[in-house]
């Protein structure tokens, strides 16, 4: 079976415990708070960094202005589980802009089936060294052509939903955004929908792993639905027997021409479908009918390079 390429994260064991003191901090000025809205709305239309200690918190926050930095104390020992404000996310930011560092989020789920660990609404937002796990959804964005988003040394783990007759979840589903950044990630055990679905203009995906062996009734593992321009390179993706559809590993423009999509560049890439399972798909479907360059990519058997639909 071919290796799946590992992401190196800081990551450390879930702890099950909750902090004695009041855990969410201002770095600035070493204010403390018992509760992370109370953190946040304490910053205002600021700039903070709030530094959160080691412990598993019910809590959940609305940024509406600023530039915050939510990071954990030790990487991978601060765990937001369940809590959802505005019945949305553990973290819904509207603010100017946002960085997450460290933090793991876990159990999160609505009735309108989109429960996501981070609900951005406007404002950039950058993601380093944290975990989405165990949701229906690792982060949703609104659109804001203006702003970027950046997702680097992170991992999304039994994310993504289908069912109930509701619209689908994904494990990350950006809405138009200037651009989407994702480096150094991991994605795995997807529960239904795509991996990566981004409506941004602009992509770049690299160095990134995508193993869907495990998944269950899980679709794209990268859908470009309105098309984009951009770079796909040096990621590694396997596809898993367990598929609600097996027909392409990339999907560009399948909704909408909204973006062009000449330019797009998908080079560098190991993709396989896992051993055993003895079935033939696509490794990039093109809807565009705009011109971009595909590989060289090491494709494994029973993957055709591309196909225009």
């Amino acid at each position: 079976m071919k290796r799946i390429a590992f992401v190196a994260l800081l990551l450390t064991a879930t702890p099950l415990y909750a902090a004695s003191d009041a855990p969410f901090v201002i770095a600035e000025s070493g204010k403390s708070f018992y509760r992370l809205d109370d953190a946040v709305k304490s910053v205002g239309d600021g700039d903070a960094t709030i530094t959160i200690a080691p412990g598993t918190y019910p809590d959940c926050a609305i940024q509406t202005g600023g530039n915050i930095t939510f990071r954990a104390e030790v990487a991978g020992r601060s765990v937001f589980d369940g809590g959802i404000c505005e019945g949305k996310a553990a973290l819904v930011l509207r603010g100017r802009s946002a960085r997450v560092e460290g933090l793991v989020f876990q159990n999160m789920r609505v009735p309108e089936g989109n429960g996501a660990g981070i609900r951005l609404e406007q404002g950039d937002l950058l993601v380093t060294n944290a975990m989405f796990r165990n949701s229906e959804q690792g982060i949703l964005s609104a659109p804001d052509p203006t702003s970027q988003v950046t997702i680097d040394r992170s991992t999304f783990s039994g994310l993504g939903r289908c069912d109930r007759d509701l619209a689908c979840a994904h494990s990350i589903y950006i809405g138009d955004y200037g651009a989407l950044t994702v480096t150094r990630s991991r994605f795995e055990r997807g529960r239904g929908g795509h991996y990566v679905k981004s409506n941004s203009g602009r992509v770049s995906i690299s160095d990134s792993s995508f193993d869907d062996t495990q998944g269950s009734a899980t679709n794209y593992m990268i859908d470009l639905p309105s098309g984009a321009v951009g770079t796909i390179t040096r990621n590694v993706f396997v596809q898993g027997k367990n598929k609600e559809n097996y027909s392409a590993f990339i999907a560009v423009a399948a909704e909408a021409r909204t973006h062009r999509s000449a330019g797009l560049v998908i080079t560098g890439n190991d993709a396989s479908i896992a051993p055993g399972i003895g079935r033939e798909s696509v490794f990039v479907a093109n809807w565009s009918r705009e011109p971009f360059k595909i590989g060289p990519n090491r494709l494994g058997p029973g993957l055709k390079v591309s196909e225009i639909r």
